[in-house]
């Protein structure tokens, strides 16, 4: 069966929800384990050797997360993660230069986290152009140049997206943003350690990264902060002025520490776990298309991040096929959004049919998913999505040719 033991003599799903949040590598683990026990001094503690041995561990970890995207170590701001990067990066550039950058522009599929400050900005007098996605999920370019205005101060364009985990041209988007002199912002929290990231060919300024996404522990992050061209934000948090007066607050370096190792491992494994990871995703995609008609995947095809397949089962309904994998773990959207009907906005954006919307599931494959569990999960989609479709009045309907759209549905 899928079900695996969690140690404690109770059944648990297999996992396939790695865009929500992934294991820890054991490797990281390993790292971070003398931080919470034997040395736990404060690492701005500068008196005694409490505070340098952690300070140390500290400045090794910005180094390695800063290795991962060809950044300088002083680029790189500890954070709880990257909705609290996210945040500093969009409210604190716009209100940085307020007085002369007044527009921003986002697109409409970015995290919740993203178009939420953006939102707020929006309350403080700041104008946001929210960019359309085209079907592929991709955004055009030319759209882009065309809503860049004199004033516009910040750029802020996801590189992998976490619901259909297409790819944007953050190549070009940084092109087309230095070429304007306007700031870049990319949330890569789905990206780092997963495809390589270079921030200085990408020319990206600001950069969100997020640790329980590369098998680092939850509640850390980063953002990158370029330093030349200069990029100013106006701190969200005040306090004792830690992480160059960008971030107070104490770093926790047991987690930081988690994080650096997180950034250390995925850029050796990065090669071997796309390769791998390339492989299962075909493997899921093919067999479940060739036994089951009627499945569209979102997103661009070639454009992607393979470890995230959505697909939509047309005439099932989702949330009832989710229900009847009760025993794989996987999700229709994003983890933030999951508890609401709304279909997700996402494929909205991307033009999907509301049942179609209603239909789909996102498959994530990550470092630790086997190829038995890709099989297991591959068999019991095919068996309960055919299942679920014998009952549907709706597939026996076009089972006898009758175009849905042409019916007028009357409301008792």
């Amino acid at each position: 069966s899928g079900l695996s033991s969690d140690g404690g003599g109770a059944l648990r799903p297999l996992y396939m929800d790695v865009q929500a949040t992934t294991p820890l590598d054991p490797r990281v683990l390993d790292r971070m384990l003398p931080y919470l026990m034997a040395h736990y001094g404060n690492p701005h503690s500068r008196t005694h050797a409490y505070g340098w041995e952690s300070e140390a561990a500290v400045e090794q970890a910005r180094q390695q997360v800063a290795n991962l995207i060809g950044a300088d170590a002083r680029e790189i701001i500890f954070t709880s993660g990257a909705t609290e990067s996210n945040n500093m990066a969009i409210k604190g550039v716009a209100r940085f230069y307020k007085s002369r950058k007044k527009h921003i522009i986002t697109t409409q599929t970015e995290h919740k986290c993203v178009l939420d400050s953006c939102r707020s900005l929006e309350a403080e007098g700041f104008r946001v152009t929210y960019l359309p996605v085209q079907t592929n999920g991709l955004i055009d370019l030319k759209d882009l140049e065309a809503a860049l205005q004199p004033d516009t101060g910040l750029v802020s364009v996801m590189t992998v997206n976490n619901e259909i985990g297409v790819k944007q041209p953050v190549h070009d988007i940084g092109e087309i943003c230095r070429k304007h002199k306007v700031f870049f912002h990319t949330d890569a929290a789905q990206a780092i350690g997963k495809i390589p990231v270079d921030v200085n060919s990408m020319k990206i300024d600001l950069m969100s990264i997020s640790g329980h996404k590369i098998y680092g522990p939850k509640g850390v992050g980063a953002i990158y902060v370029r330093r030349r061209p200069r990029v100013r934000l106006e701190p969200l948090q005040s306090g004792g002025g830690q992480e160059r007066g960008l971030r107070s607050g104490t770093v926790p370096t047991p987690l930081a520490v988690g994080l650096g190792a997180a950034c250390e491992v995925a850029q050796q494994e990065m090669e071997y776990d796309h390769k791998r990871i390339s492989q299962l995703a075909e493997r899921l995609v093919t067999r479940i298309m060739s036994e089951v008609p009627d499945v569209v995947m979102n997103g661009d095809r070639e454009h992607r991040y393979p470890g995230c397949i959505n697909l939509s089962f047309a005439y099932v309904e989702g949330e009832s096929l989710l229900m009847a994998l009760k025993d794989v773990a996987l999700s229709s959207g994003s983890a933030c959004t999951s508890a609401s009907l709304e279909p997700s906005y996402v494929l909205r954006a991307i033009g999907t049919d509301e049942d179609l919307a209603h239909s789909s599931i996102r498959f994530g494959i990550g470092r630790f998913t086997t190829e038995e569990e890709v099989d297991y999960t591959v068999q019991k989609c095919i068996q309960h999505v055919k299942r679920l479709r014998e009952m549907s009045p709706l597939w026996e309907m076009v089972q006898d040719g009758i175009d849905l759209k042409s019916i007028k549905w009357t409301q008792h």
